[in-house]
Order: structure tokens, then C-alpha cells, then sequence
């Protein structure tokens, strides 16, 4: 993380010298020398400054990585950091970024701020998608530190678009159930998922030239990722969202007595509808948390969220 910190600080410098950039910055010293030999870091926000600094959006980068309220001019970052880890305990967070829990409970309350290599690994460790981030901030090609991983990332979503069942494949791929099944992978994933085996082996081939499974021999390794960024192609996703909509509505005919549906119709007031939606944001934020935190992992599921209005409020009737 310290390589990646120093790569994206020489990024986000871009064609000026370091003494400009310092001068940019209001420094009378000049610390870039020290911040791109790594021999001594900025905090997260001030790198996050001074990207402003430079003409880069960073409220516009955060809000299209992570549906998290995206932290204004001048806040800190605890309050981002906290609602991007759900449910995750300040102890599992320190054990995942290998920090003092002391530490990081004053990253995250505010009474710190970490310094840009340990802000990377807060993100890593709740998204597992740093480099996402960084491509939204700056050139990505100028940080070799996370270049493959972001590479191997775009390949792995686009097929999640093109297969979408390799998704769902994958899941139950990484399930214990799966590692103490009898019989073949691809009619055991077959039978869970309902489809047939050649569609799953279809899949199993495209994950592997992905490079998000290895296999050896009947065994598989989950070795990559594999996310679909929602907001990157709007329509494309939309589909994809009406694809696993159909998928749990199959499942709902199905009546298994573990499932769970419900709905409720109801008339309320345009403030309240948007508690409502800001409820359902934030539920949905909390269970990908939840998930990100989950071992072992025994099984697999899907959900999906819901929320239709019939009658647009007069604010957007007016608007």
C-alpha cells in the first residue's frame, strides 16, 4: 500500500515539477520529494485536497465507487470510512488491515486521520476494491501497483454482464456445501442454481479464462473478483438487475421454506418516501458489510430490493 500511496501521489502531481506542486498546495517546504520515495506520507485527507487541488472531483469519484454519502470539502473521512464497514467490528477491520484496533477506533471516530497508504488498506479491506477508487481519482496506468488487479477486475465485471450466471457460479464456488459435495461440480452447482450443467460449464470455462477461478484438475480456486459496477452502464444494468428480479421470482413459485418475500403497499408523505428510501440504501449497504465479514462462508444467496412509486410527488411534478 505504501508503493501504491507513493505511484498515485506522483499520478495525481501529473506534468507539474514537485516545487509547483507544493507551492499549488501552500507549502513553503517541499514534501513531495519525501511523499513519492515513501519515506513519509500525507494523511488520506489531505491527498484527497490536494486531487481538489488539481481540478479533480473527488466528491464525484466517491459518490460513483460506493453508494455511501460521499464526504464534502473539508470533512473528515471517519464518517465515510464508518458507513462503508456496516457492521464490521473496529477488531475485525484492524485484523483485516493488520492495525491496532487503538488505531483504527480513532480512524474511525474521527479523533485521527490515517495517513494515505493506511486509508488504502481501510478500503481494501471492507471493499476489496481499492483499485476501483483510485481509477476514479486518477489514471490508473500510473499506479503499476494496482494495475493488474484493476485490470483483472474490468474483465471479471464485463463477463458478469456478458454470463451472468458466472456470478452466481462463483458464489456458491466459494461455499463450504460446495467443497463437501459428492459428485460432479457442474451438476451439483447445476441443481442449486436450476439450470443445466452445460450452462454451468460454460461458466466454470469463462471464470477460469478470467482469471477469477483456478482449476486444478476436478478442484477450483476462487483466485479474483467478481463485482458488477452498476454505475458505470446504467442501461446494461438495469437488465441485469430485471435478469436476477426473474431468477428470485422463479424461486418465489417455488415456495422454499427458507425464502423469504414480502411486500407491502402503501400511501405516504414525499419526506417520508424518502426516509423509506434512504432506510432501504442503508439496509442494503449493511448487508453487503455483513457479507464482506462473513466466515466461514457455507452458503449462498440472492437478494434483491424493491422499492416503486406510482404517483410522483408535486416537487417532481412542478420540477
Amino acid at each position: 500500500m505504501e508503493v501504491a500511496a507513493s505511484q498515485f501521489l506522483r499520478a495525481v502531481r501529473g506534468a507539474r515539477s514537485q516545487v509547483a506542486f507544493a507551492r499549488r498546495l501552500g507549502y513553503r517546504a517541499n514534501p513531495i520529494t519525501d511523499w513519492e520515495n515513501g519515506r513519509r506520507y500525507p494523511t488520506a485527507a489531505e491527498a484527497l485536497r490536494a486531487c481538489g487541488r488539481v481540478g479533480i472531483d473527488v466528491q464525484a469519484a466517491f459518490a460513483r465507487f460506493h453508494a455511501a454519502p460521499a464526504p464534502g470539502p473539508g470533512e473528515t473521512l471517519a464518517a465515510w470510512l464508518d458507513s462503508v464497514r456496516g457492521s464490521l467490528s473496529v477488531g475485525e477491520l484492524a485484523e483485516r488491515c493488520d492495525r491496532s484496533r487503538f488505531a483504527v477506533g480513532r480512524w474511525l471516530r474521527g479523533q485521527a486521520e490515517p495517513r494515505l497508504p493506511d486509508f488504502f488498506r481501510l478500503v481494501d479491506a471492507v471493499t476489496g476494491r481499492l483499485p476501483d477508487l483510485v481509477a476514479e481519482l486518477t489514471s490508473i496506468e500510473a499506479v503499476p501497483a494496482l494495475r493488474a488487479r484493476y485490470r483483472t477486475a474490468e474483465a471479471a465485471r464485463r463477463l458478469a454482464f456478458e454470463q451472468p450466471w458466472t456470478e452466481a457460479v462463483l458464489r456458491l464456488l466459494e461455499t463450504t456445501a460446495f467443497a463437501e459435495r459428492q459428485g460432479d461440480a457442474a451438476c451439483w452447482i447445476a441443481a442449486r442454481l436450476g439450470i443445466e450443467s452445460c450452462e454451468v460449464e460454460r461458466a466454470l470455462d469463462a471464470l477460469e479464462a478470467a482469471h477469477v477461478i483456478e482449476r486444478r484438475g476436478v478442484r477450483y480456486r476462487v483466485a479474483g473478483n467478481l463485482t458488477v459496477d452498476t454505475l458505470a452502464d446504467p442501461e446494461a444494468a438495469r437488465e441485469h438487475m430485471a435478469r436476477w428480479s426473474r431468477v428470485a421470482f422463479d424461486h418465489f413459485l417455488e415456495q422454499g421454506a427458507t425464502n423469504l418475500f414480502a411486500y407491502n403497499l402503501v400511501s405516504l408523505s414525499a419526506a417520508d418516501l424518502q426516509r423509506v428510501r434512504e432506510l432501504l440504501r442503508a439496509a442494503y449497504r449493511e448487508v453487503r458489510a455483513v457479507v464482506a465479514a462473513s466466515e466461514p462462508v457455507e452458503t449462498a444467496a440472492l437478494l434483491n430490493l424493491q422499492l416503486v412509486e406510482f404517483v410522483a410527488s408535486r416537487a417532481q411534478r412542478d420540477g
